[in-house]
């Protein structure tokens, strides 16, 4: 090693929450430098770090590109953060106390005009103070001095809780050699409380409006105007995590579109590795890959389509989840749209997959784009049939109402709440109240109750009792096992309970005597020993001999 650099060991990459990877730094008159230790590049697979190249894990840095560098201490020892002249803030942990001395002599030597700041931590543990931006981060400052940072690039949503209060949402890790189980706890979410007003300047009509009946307004002028400062907090947020108006060359944009789960129209802008739903009060940022899976189905009154998007982590409206997206479509809409392919170089890769021009029904084209965005299978309505041919068949889970549909794999129920069951997680099926009579005939619904394999059980109730022979083909049809409503551990088939005639009354019958109750023990025969006396010797109201017994009580 010359003597016009320096290296350290075991040092870590803290640029990226989450990330654990160590390699070595070393700083030069061209720059500083960091490699992954052979090993720990399978870290770094799926992450975006600008200058870093995840092949080789090697990390560089240009002399010209250094824009400030400061020292303080972090949870690994000592940390090293690195400001870049266009905003981005690398950050290298795992110094000790004594590198500090060498680091600094070392700066001081290879970067002219640049010296090795001490940035001090705030820790009296007050929650209030300042905030501060200051490229891609934001630091909460207590009295001066900077108590925590808030990278916006991890930023996913922000919004307006009330009329003072600001919530930020954050993503999960990104990096796909993370390992999710056993990992420590993670921050979600976090609310600034932000009180008072300020002022922003705005922009008078030529025509005067605002001002006087006296007055004649010439032309544009200026006006202060004075808004909530959490509102002002608010759009910063917005601007600095690129999470407001669409900013850059997207694929295409799809705007008003109603969304039943969450409830709403929003406008949709995909790009080459997410997606932006933007709504009146919330805006979401979803990287294509937290989508799982996508399903394309048809409502029962065959005039709308649903298409239903699954997402790992869920999306969030303050202490609510929408692990599924919900979007209905007319199913006789057409559009003709066409595709931005040379938005970027990564969405050149998409050519394969999508057309350019489209010209058909607009819930057809969404789930195209989104199947060739995400690169996730796309599954449609199955060869399941109802008793009036339509896909799925009503029902209600609790108190929602909804639609069941039995696919290739599984059951998805939808609109809200949505869930999807999958074949393999079910252990048995269980056909209640088929059979069952009220006081004005046989009941017209019966209820289908899943048991599952080591989760908690679903029943759906509110059935069309004409639809439970098309199900029971279903199960027969898949292998999924099913279960007597007397006994659940005897297999019975219900087909033909929806006649009339006295075959059903014998399969009743049957479904009693394969579960050991056929009331032959139940019959009742007349007990020549018993006698019926009464325990009381005090005349009842009425018997016959009532009102003498009244009567020579009152006497």
């Amino acid at each position: 090693m010359s003597d016009s650099r320096v290296q350290f060991s075991d040092i870590y990459l803290a640029t990226e929450p989450y990330i654990k990877c160590v390699g070595q730094v070393r700083i030069g008159a061209s720059g500083i430098g960091w490699k992954a230790a052979e090993g720990e590049t399978e870290a770094l697979k799926g992450l975006t770090i600008p200058n870093l190249v995840v092949n080789s894990g090697m990390l560089a840095l240009q002399r010209d590109d250094l824009r400030r560098l400061q020292w303080q201490r972090v949870a690994r020892g000592y940390g090293l953060r690195i400001h870049t002249k266009n905003g981005t803030l690398h950050k290298l942990d795992g110094f000790t106390a004594d590198d500090y001395e060498t680091l600094r002599d070392a700066i001081k030597q290879l970067f002219h005009g640049l010296t090795l700041e001490v940035r001090d931590i705030s820790i009296k543990g007050w929650n209030w103070g300042k905030t501060d931006f200051e490229g891609t981060h934001m630091s909460f400052r207590v009295d001066n001095r900077p108590m925590f940072d808030l990278p916006m690039a991890c930023v996913s949503n922000t919004n307006l809780a009330n009329k003072n209060e600001v919530s930020l949402e954050f993503q999960g890790p990104r990096g796909k050699g993370v390992k999710r189980k056993g990992a420590p706890d993670e921050l979600v979410e976090i609310r600034f409380y932000v009180p008072g007003t300020t002022t922003t300047p705005g922009t008078i009509a030529g025509n005067g409006a605002k001002k006087s009946n006296n007055e004649e307004g010439d032309g544009n002028e200026e006006e202060e105007e004075e808004v909530s400062a959490a509102s002002v907090f608010h759009d910063t947020i917005k601007d600095r995590a690129d999470l407001g108006q669409v900013s850059g060359d997207s694929i295409v944009q799809f705007p008003e579109i109603l969304c039943l789960t969450p409830r709403g129209r929003y406008s949709i802008d995909m790009f080459s590795h997410f997606l932006r739903l933007r709504g009146k009060t919330y805006d979401y940022k979803i990287p294509y890959d937290n989508i799982q899976r996508m399903f394309l189905v048809s409502k029962p009154d065959e005039l709308h389509m649903m298409f239903v998007v699954g997402l790992n982590p869920p999306i969030r409206q303050g202490q609510t989840r929408y692990p599924y997206l919900v979007l209905q479509f007319v199913r006789d809409e057409e559009v003709a749209i066409d595709l931005n392919l040379e938005a970027d170089e990564s969405a050149q890769r998409l050519e394969g997959k999508l057309r350019t021009h489209y010209d058909e029904p607009l819930y057809r084209i969404v789930a195209n784009v989104f199947k060739g965005v995400t690169d996730k299978r796309l599954t449609e309505g199955g060869s399941f049939r109802a008793y009036h041919g339509a896909q799925g068949i009503k029902a209600s889970l609790k108190a929602n109402e909804g639609t069941l549909y039995p696919l290739d794999k599984g059951f998805l129920f939808a609109p809200k709440p949505t869930h999807y069951i999958a074949h393999t997680d079910i252990a048995s099926i269980v056909f209640s109240r088929v059979g069952a009579s009220s006081a004005t005939g046989k009941m017209r619904t019966f209820d289908l109750k899943f048991n599952m394999h080591g989760s908690q059980d679903y029943q759906f109730s509110s059935i069309n009792r004409e639809e439970h022979a098309s199900l029971e083909d279903y199960m027969e049809e898949h292998g999924i096992k099913m279960l007597s409503e007397l006994n659940e551990t005897t297999a019975v088939s219900y087909k033909g309970m929806d006649n009339d005639s006295d075959g059903g009354v014998s399969k009743v019958a049957g479904a009693f005597n394969a579960a050991g109750l056929d009331g032959s023990e139940d019959e009742s025969s007349e007990d020549e020993d018993f006698v019926a006396e009464s325990d009381s010797d005090v005349p009842e109201e009425f018997d016959d001999k009532y009102e003498s017994s009244a009567g020579s009580d009152a006497e």
